[in-house]
């Protein structure tokens, strides 16, 4: 069966045209900009969620109480009620150099949203995050001629795993499944599309059975469209056994994953750069498509906090491509627009990773 026609094409091409040039630069941390805010309960709630949950209350249903459970900490729900927040963080990372911005929806599907009892909102917050996106993108790009900018909806892992047992009494429990996460997964991918997202993101992947589930509902999605979106795949080795958490090696991960013929697939979180490059280097040895790396700024410190300076992330980074290994790079945990501008002047002018063979991208 022939692949499916790009929805967008001239952004596909665009963002094709731009991978076959250079290093694409990817944002950093969003999370870590959020925290400078110093953000409280009333932030988070707004006008909209001052008075409880924003949904039709059953029988039993404590939402109602705006005092049952706090929403401070869902960074996601700042789309609805702090979006100028949101937004002027993607733009300090454009105008830092970054060529992609990744959605603030790493917690927006009814799993992840579920602890805040929000699943009803996961379109409307997907949606949301990449029309925010889109906007500052467009914004960036237009006074910035020649030099495109693309929104990275953002798909994360879930707080389940379909592999692995909660339970260390029960080894075979499971707290969701593979068709549990597709549904999922669907919801916040047709708010992604709607939104205006140029490609989709699987990433931060601990366990490649749910990563598996969110490509099945892509597939879904695009048939349901006639059409598709380019596809990014980014796993995170979790300690220095150099495995996912499902137990995955570097090369195992991309075996695995290898059929969705993603236009990248790469690591991102978990590790520092220098702890990275080994599993990075693996990828770019094994991969027929675009390589990605976006690790933290270092490991948390005691205090949870990131050290590591643009200067040092960027000179390790600059490694990477110089050595061949990259066609896109930016940052994860503790990453800020310092950190994102060091990196891309670091590898200004490198050649990005040859693709091996004559492989035309798909997603």
């Amino acid at each position: 069966m022939p692949a499916l026609p790009w929805l967008h094409p001239d952004r596909a091409n665009a963002l094709l045209d731009a991978l076959r040039e250079r290093i694409l630069i990817i944002d950093g941390a969003m999370g870590t900009m959020i925290q400078r805010y110093g953000l409280q309960e009333d932030d988070y709630r707004g006008e909209r969620f001052a008075g409880g949950y924003d949904h039709a209350h059953g029988p039993g249903c404590d939402h109602a109480a705006p005092e049952g459970h706090d929403l401070k900490g869902n960074n996601d729900l700042l789309l609805l009620t702090r979006p100028q927040i949101v937004a002027d963080i993607h733009t300090a990372y454009l105008e830092a150099g970054a060529d992609l911005v990744e959605t603030n929806t790493f917690n927006a599907t009814s799993v992840s949203q579920a602890d805040y009892h929000l699943e009803h909102l996961v379109y409307e917050l997907n949606k949301a995050g990449a029309a925010v996106a889109r906007t500052c993108c467009d914004a960036v790009a237009a006074a910035t001629p020649g030099k495109p900018r693309f929104v990275i909806g953002v798909i994360g892992p879930t707080s389940r795993t379909a592999s692995i047992s909660p339970d260390v009494n029960d080894p075979g429990f499971r707290n969701t499944s593979f068709d549990e996460l597709r549904d999922t997964y669907r919801e916040a991918i047709d708010g992604l599309i709607d939104g205006g997202a140029d490609t989709i993101m699987v990433e931060t992947i601990f366990d490649t059975l749910n990563a598996k589930a969110a490509l099945y509902a892509l597939e879904e999605a695009f048939d349901a469209r006639g059409a598709r979106l380019p596809v990014m795949i980014s796993g995170t080795i979790t300690d220095a056994s150099g495995r996912t958490l499902s137990g995955q090696t570097a090369e195992a991960f991309h075996a695995s994953l290898a059929h969705a013929r993603p236009l990248s697939i790469g690591l991102n979180c978990a590790l520092g750069a220098d702890a990275m490059r080994p599993h990075v280097e693996t990828l770019a040895q094994v991969a027929d498509c675009y390589v990605s790396a976006h690790p933290n700024a270092g490991l948390p410190n005691a205090f949870g906090e990131y050290d590591e300076t643009p200067e040092d992330m960027a000179s390790t980074l600059r490694g990477f491509a110089a050595d061949g290994l990259l066609n896109l790079v930016g940052g994860c945990c503790g990453s800020t627009p310092d950190h994102i501008r060091a990196i891309a002047n670091a590898v200004a002018g490198l050649s990005p990773r040859a693709l091996p063979g004559t492989r035309e991208q798909a997603a």
